[in-house]
């Protein structure tokens, strides 16, 4: 029983629904510890008998088995002090966080290109404004050959060129160097007119 402090009234222990609550929480994240690659469970801040009893929980593959192997987990993890459980938490929510950011700043990049590729100057323009430190005679080749291969249907050797120096335009890197030689598409006068 839970029972009343008697003089505040309140409960003196958790109800049965908040404890369930918690204990599901602790599954859900025993079940996020499994699925993890090794090199993000080794920077986890969590004892070694745990992370050793995680990474035997991977190798069980049967769908029981595993549940039931799970549930162990999410017990042997509920022993544990309520500071390692919330420092495990919060750097798994760190590294989402900055997967997210990573993700968009990718699709923010890949919008660029497509803007490159499909708006022309303006685009270019805009681009400049953005980063003015830019190479605009590598943007335009890079742009007019990649809406040649692209035409043409060829392998997207400088659709790929152009991602990549508006990747390291947006990492804040000044000088972006021409693309190597035997990297650039090398397209014939006759390719190049209209």
């Amino acid at each position: 029983m839970r029972g009343r402090d008697p003089e505040t009234g309140e409960f003196l222990s958790p109800s049965r629904s908040q404890k369930r609550r918690e204990a599901l929480d602790v599954l859900a994240l025993a079940e996020r510890l499994v699925d993890l690659p090794d090199r993000q469970l080794a920077a986890l801040p969590m004892p070694e008998d745990l992370r050793d009893l995680v990474r035997e929980s991977r190798r069980i593959t049967a769908q029981i088995a595993r549940k039931r192997q799970l549930q162990f987990l999410a017990k042997a993890m509920r022993r544990e002090e309520d500071d390692i459980l919330d420092a495990i938490r919060s750097v798994l929510d760190k590294d989402r966080d900055q997967s997210r950011r990573e993700t968009a700043e990718l699709h923010r990049l890949e919008s660029w290109r497509e803007r490159l590729l499909e708006g022309g100057d303006e685009a270019l323009a805009e681009l400049l404004d953005e980063y003015p430190d830019a190479d605009r005679q590598l943007l335009r080749q890079l742009v007019r050959n990649a809406r040649l291969e692209r035409e043409k249907q060829r392998p997207p050797r400088a659709f790929r060129e152009l991602f990549r120096v508006l990747k390291a335009l947006a990492a804040g890197e000044g000088e972006i160097a021409d693309a190597p030689e035997s990297e650039a598409p090398d397209f014939d006068e006759e390719d190049l007119e209209p």
